[in-house]
């Protein structure tokens, strides 16, 4: 039977439930409880009220047992004919699996030991006028999976574990930062300037004060406005938005986390990030290992450290005096960027960094050392002006943290901004944001910034090797253009 015949099934299951006046779709539904604290306190002969979508439905002459789940579990029923009385009993033939229904009944075990509902009574809360999909096995087609999330959560438990323990994940990070005395906070995702890392924003325009927009790229200024304003430890769990490729680590859409400290400095996040996904990785796994792609990675602290100055030397044999041009030389002669004329030195670090991480360890590593010159946002080292007090945060050779002692030099940082703008081509042009210039002219304390990618740990925590396997609904072509 193909679908167009099993849904027209459905509808007129559908008509003649309407034709005997059964209330459908009700807008209030009855008291009950989830299905998982039953089992969880199942006690023999207890009345009780559940809710559930049916996931089977086999039928034994004049008894039904059907399978009902919600999010905490699944527990069977027994639906007997005699018992739920006629009215009732004429209904039963009218649901499908996947019709969504309330029931009223008693607790008891079956001769095998299932815990199993006795059914007095059940009202429809939803008829599901489509099939799941096929037998259970979950959907095969990757791109169906992620346009049809919906049927992927139903179709495979495993699927619903990964977005329940990124939940477990974010609340872990929440609860850390809030008793280390940090206050969540929430800025505009809507910036007139984009700014605060480097990436091509989303634009967009408001009609009202008839001025362009852009969708943030990070929350970092506003963030670190609040600093000035007196705020010592903040961090947002924000959604951000790039214009750029889109890979198996790359969404236009994602998450971030980013925390801000008053009074600290990057040595200070690097003990932050360790004390933080540590403390993750017991709470939501009970352990300081974890498998990522067959292979396992040891959390335990303290992580090593590598120098990316020295392992751009060594590899590209590029100094942290070299200029953008310079740089790219060297890079072509080593056969890369070999088509490019021109790029930023924003261009070239991605270059650099995508090459470096073939090659690093599994176990985290943090890549400090980073030129001044890449680094527009963070403080010189005290020993080399041409090095920053930033660092990059890697485990299994993929980016997760990045973090560093924030500039506070109000003067230094417009001529950095100015730098850079110099640098960009002329369709990436931005202007110098004079507000984030005007908030540091008024004294911003020492600090120390992270930012941590939460898809990409949640990719690590739940051994997922694609970022659209972490986000419930990720980007994704027209459907027409699939078929294209």
């Amino acid at each position: 039977m193909d679908i167009n015949e099993i849904i027209q099934q459905r509808i007129a299951k559908l008509e003649a439930l309407k034709e005997k006046k059964v209330p459908l779709y009700p807008a209030s539904v009855p008291d009950h409880e989830a299905i998982g604290q039953t089992l969880a306190c199942f006690e023999e002969g207890k009345k009780v009220a559940l809710c559930g979508r049916i996931m089977a439905n086999r039928s034994h002459g004049k008894v039904n047992f059907m399978d009902i789940r919600d999010t905490t579990g699944k527990i069977q029923l027994y639906v007997k004919r005699d018992v739920v009385g006629q009215e009732k009993a004429a209904l039963i033939e009218q649901l499908d699996i996947a019709d969504i229904i309330s029931v009223q009944g008693e607790l008891f075990k079956t001769h095998s030991g299932e815990f199993t509902v006795k059914v007095l009574d059940f009202i429809i809360l939803a008829k599901a006028l489509r099939p799941l999909p096929e037998k259970w096995h979950g959907l095969k087609d990757v791109e169906l999976r992620y346009r049809q999330r919906y049927l992927d959560l139903l179709s495979s438990e495993d699927v619903k574990k990964v977005f329940l323990l990124r939940a477990k994940i974010i609340r872990a990070i929440r609860n850390f930062l809030d008793a280390k005395g940090f206050l969540e906070v929430e800025t505009p995702m809507m910036h007139d300037i984009a700014g605060g890392a480097a990436g091509r924003p989303f634009k967009t325009f408001h009609n009202e004060y008839t001025m362009d927009l852009y969708l943030r790229i990070a929350p970092e200024l506003y963030l670190k406005r609040l600093l000035v304003g007196g705020l010592d430890r903040v961090y947002e769990i924000n959604r951000s938005f790039r214009n750029e490729g889109v890979s198996t680590r790359h969404n236009p859409e994602f998450t971030m986390l980013e925390v801000y400290q008053a009074y600290a400095d990057y040595e200070d996040m690097i003990n932050l990030t360790q004390e933080l996904i540590c403390h993750v990785a017991v709470e939501v796994l009970g352990k300081m290992e974890l498998t990522y792609q067959g292979k396992t990675i040891v959390l335990k602290a303290p992580w090593s450290r590598q120098s990316f100055a020295g392992l751009v030397k060594n590899k590209f044999g590029i100094e942290p005096s070299d200029d953008p041009v310079k740089m790219l030389e060297k890079l072509q002669a080593k056969g890369f960027a070999r088509d490019k004329n021109r790029l930023s030195r924003s261009q070239i670090n991605k270059i650099i960094e995508d090459t470096l991480e073939e090659g690093l360890q599994v176990d985290p590593v943090f890549i400090t050392d980073y030129f001044t010159s890449l680094c527009p946002l963070a403080k010189t080292s005290k020993d080399n002006p041409l090095i920053s007090e930033r660092f990059e945060l890697y485990v299994a050779g993929m980016e997760i943290a990045n973090a560093y002692s924030e500039l506070n030099d109000p003067l230094e940082q417009r001529k950095r901004f100015e730098e850079e703008i110099r640098e960009l081509n002329t369709e990436e042009q931005k202007n110098v944001d004079d507000d984030y210039l005007l908030a540091l002219e008024h004294g911003m304390p020492p600090a120390g910034g992270l930012g941590i990618g939460i898809d990409r740990l949640v990719m690590l925590f739940t051994d997922q090797s694609s970022i659209r396997d972490v986000i419930l609904f990720p980007l994704l072509r027209k459907q027409e253009q699939v078929k294209e």
